[in-house]
């Protein structure tokens, strides 16, 4: 069997994460995959036999990658705040650099036809995560609030200092990011 081509196989995810990014994820069709990724319908099919398998695949590359980016940097000898600061700048980071593939990541996730094994992935990748909050809270560096609500304001303060920064509202620079992340930072602090 022949290997598969690597310029293809990127060019149908860059495909698929733009045309959930403009369409959706239930509107989107193996077809305007392919055309957007300027391959035949059959050869997608090659790669990938049906919708379900390319959007499992997609998403456990997109889930694994993303991993990796926001994690860059963390050690465990830092601090919590210089750990949770280092994520906290990596996720805003990987959301401006990277829209299209978070938007499909989030669709996906929040969709019926997640794979067992992705909300798995997902529930890894999220433990990590946890734990580095709930050492925060064992050292009482961090509030003693259930952690979806830690999860919930860094999350969040990401997504909307990405949009502000995407709306030119705030400049893309150094202090922007510092005063974004300083006031979460005094939201989720001990």
């Amino acid at each position: 069997m022949k290997p598969k081509d690597e310029l293809k196989l990127e060019a149908i995810a860059q495909a698929t994460y733009q045309c959930v990014l403009s369409r959706g994820l239930g509107a989107l069709t193996l077809a305007d995959i392919a055309r957007s990724a300027g391959v035949a319908t059959s050869t997608l099919y090659v790669y990938y036999p049906s919708k379900q398998v390319l959007l499992d695949a997609l998403f456990e590359r997109a889930k694994t990658v993303t991993f990796a980016r926001l994690m860059e940097g963390d050690g465990a000898q830092l601090s919590t705040k210089a750990r949770i600061r280092q994520i906290w700048l990596n996720m805003l980071e990987n959301r401006l650099n990277n829209q299209a593939e978070v938007v499909f990541l989030e669709h996906y996730a929040r969709s019926d036809t997640i794979s067992e094994s992705n909300r798995a992935l997902s529930a890894r990748f999220v433990g990590v995560f946890r734990q580095i909050l709930e050492c925060g809270q064992a050292e009482e560096t961090l509030k003693s609030v259930p952690l979806p609500f830690l999860m919930g304001i860094l999350t969040g303060s990401v997504l909307e200092t990405a949009k502000m920064i995407s709306q030119q509202t705030v400049p893309n620079d150094a202090s922007t990011r510092n005063t974004a992340f300083q006031l979460c930072w005094d939201a989720v602090k001990a």
